[in-house]
Order: structure tokens, then sequence, then C-alpha cells
């Protein structure tokens, strides 16, 4: 079941940076409200809300039911923008999700069963390519993580998205390839040890090609 974070908000009709400035002199942090095809709505939200969605690490990914002088509004957060030096959160951008709505999110990776792939057992080393994949999912049924099973895996082998197992109508963003995931990838010894082989058995090629013209 989809976690939903509750959110306690008030209305604010002024705008500007004054007024910003008051609000988090207040402990309260400015936001808007948009989509749906309905008008902007600001919003004042004390600060602790924020921080903890913000400290969640998935407050990009998080749905909210953000109540609003008594009426609640499904959403999900856009934008928390940061101050660039304390990382305090300056604002907030939050978008309304009507029924039936889509959303493109960004979902992470988890990886399971590392001790059942044989290349792994043969120093093989799990090389991630994205730890995050964007999705494009129901916005009520966003999918916490991504599992990916490495059993039986090989060295060399490639872990590509339509290989991993997503939750129904769960689709990535990128629909015109099939991108890559994550490798296993030999270690620097493994390769030092096929390299050399390759210059022996060319050493060899090359001396019996040389007897055989004397």
């Amino acid at each position: 079941m989809t976690e939903i974070v509750k959110l306690t908000a008030e209305s604010r009709e002024r705008v500007g940076k004054g007024v910003a400035r008051a609000l988090r002199r207040e402990g309260k942090i400015p936001a808007v409200l948009y989509g749906d095809k309905k008008d902007p709505l600001g919003l004042a939200i004390a600060q602790g809300q924020v921080t903890r969605l913000y400290n969640s690490g998935r407050a990009l990914s998080t749905l909210l039911d953000i109540e609003v002088d008594g009426k609640t509004h499904r959403a999900i957060a856009r934008d928390l923008q940061l101050h660039p030096v304390t990382d305090v959160i300056l604002h907030a951008d939050f978008l309304r999700l009507g029924k039936g709505a889509t959303i493109a999110v960004e979902v992470s990776v988890h990886f399971i069963n590392e001790e059942a792939s044989p290349g792994i057992k043969r120093g093989g080393v799990l090389n991630v390519v994205r730890y995050n994949v964007e999705l494009i999912c129901p916005a009520d049924a966003i999918p916490e993580s991504i599992t990916i099973d490495l059993t039986g895996t090989e060295l060399g082998d490639s872990i590509h998205i339509s290989s991993v197992a997503l939750p129904d109508g769960v689709k990535p963003v990128i629909q015109d390839r099939d991108f890559t995931v994550a490798t296993i990838a030999a270690p620097a010894g493994l390769k030092s040890e096929a390299n050399a082989e390759g210059d022996d058995a060319d050493g060899e090629e090359g001396e019996a090609e040389s007897d055989s013209e004397e």
C-alpha cells in the first residue's frame, strides 16, 4: 500500500520576497500548490513538516494529503528550494494530483541475492549504472523502490530495464531504448589474466608461422 504523508498548511494571499522572509522568521515555509487545471494556491507550512519530508529521502516521490483551511488536496512535491550554504528549505512547490493521474518520479533501485551470482562469486563487481530510475506511475501506486535479483548473473552480464519486473501500470520514462541499470564487471586481476592469455596465444601463433617459413 502506498504511504500517504499528511501535511497541514495555511493559505496565503500575499506573495513576494518580503512576505516569504517574514514567514521564515515565524518558522514557516512559503509554498505553492498548482496543477489539475486549477488556480495556484499560495501556502505557508510549518518548517518542521517539510524538513521531515525532505529528510525521508523520498520527498519527490511521496504521496501527500495537504490540508488547507479544512480541505484536503492530494499532491506530490515537485521542488524543494534549499539555501545554497545552510541547506535550509526556503520554498516548496507541490503538484495537485487529480483522480486517475499518472506522474513521473525517480525510484531507487535495490539489488538482492548477490551471494547467488556466479559472476560475483568469481570475484566480479556489481557496477551500478543507475541508482535511481525515472518511472511513470499511477499517482496512487508509486513504488518505494524497484528490486533486481542477481541470482544466476555471470561475469560480463548487463542488466537492462526490460529484464526488471515493474509493478502493474508502471513503465520507464525512457521508452526509446533498453537502457542498462547495472553490469557484473570483471575485476582488474581477471582482466589482466585474460589479456595475458591472449598475448601468449598470439605469441605461439607467431612462432608457429616462423617455423613453417623456415
